[in-house]
């Protein structure tokens, strides 16, 4: 038992560890953009994917909600404001409380961008990211409660698009940090984060602004897998 509580108090600082130093990858660009505001939204995701400073991300929160207010209709915005929360969640060294604030808001801006017709799919894979953070918060305590969350909205969203590699990118993580009395762990994660890997090598966004996050935290999971094999 104090094996595994030790465990669990480990998530947060490993989840923090990731998403503070392994910035999601830029959306690749299929053509550049023209107008004014594709080219604005492109400039604040590309400074969203390349910071994991809390004050930074909260200013990028703020260009996202000026973003939304220019073009209501767009989804984008309203997916990234949840991305940028949920990160600031991972990255904060604010109490619990604070946190779980920030992930109202993220629920908040997912609900919006699900009403504006957003990619379904996507905005599961984020609300499985979300349900992380939540569980990041409190990890001994909540545990039992959101690693099943997980899984059953990442379920959802492979139904809707088994190719979208973020998929397999958040279930190896919920798998990596599940104890190995419990199935899960570092070895039992690695063919997940492969397949991910796979995944990510044949995908291509839908547009310069659609969700392409993950495969840079990917590279670094696996780096580590090969550091751990040469000790």
């Amino acid at each position: 038992m104090k094996k595994t509580l030790f465990t669990l108090a480990l998530v947060a600082a490993s989840f923090a560890a990731q998403a503070q130093t392994s910035p999601a990858a830029p959306a690749a660009a299929t053509s550049q953009p023209t107008d004014a505001y594709t080219q604005l939204l492109a400039a604040t995701i590309q400074e969203l994917m390349s910071t994991g400073d809390p004050a930074q991300l909260k200013q990028v929160d703020a260009k996202l909600e000026r973003a939304a207010s220019v073009k209501p209709q767009d989804w984008l915005p309203r997916y990234y404001q949840a991305y940028a929360r949920v990160i600031t969640c991972f990255v904060s060294k604010e109490d619990g409380d604070t946190k779980d604030k920030y992930l109202d808001q993220a629920e908040a801006a997912l609900t919006q961008a699900r009403k504006l017709g957003g990619d379904e799919s996507e905005l599961l894979v984020l609300q499985a990211y979300l349900y992380q953070a939540r569980l990041n918060v409190s990890p001994m305590a909540r545990s039992m409660k959101y690693s099943g969350m997980v899984n059953e909205t990442l379920g959802q969203a492979k139904k809707l698009n088994p190719a979208n590699p973020r998929i397999y990118l958040v279930q190896a993580n919920n798998v990596y940090y599940t104890p190995s009395m419990f199935g899960g762990g570092a070895e039992v994660a690695k063919p997940i984060y492969e397949v991910a890997k796979a995944r990510f090598e044949a995908f291509k966004p839908s547009s310069a602004l659609a969700p392409n996050w993950g495969e840079q935290q990917l590279k670094g999971r696996l780096k580590s897998y090969e550091t751990a094999s040469v000790k």
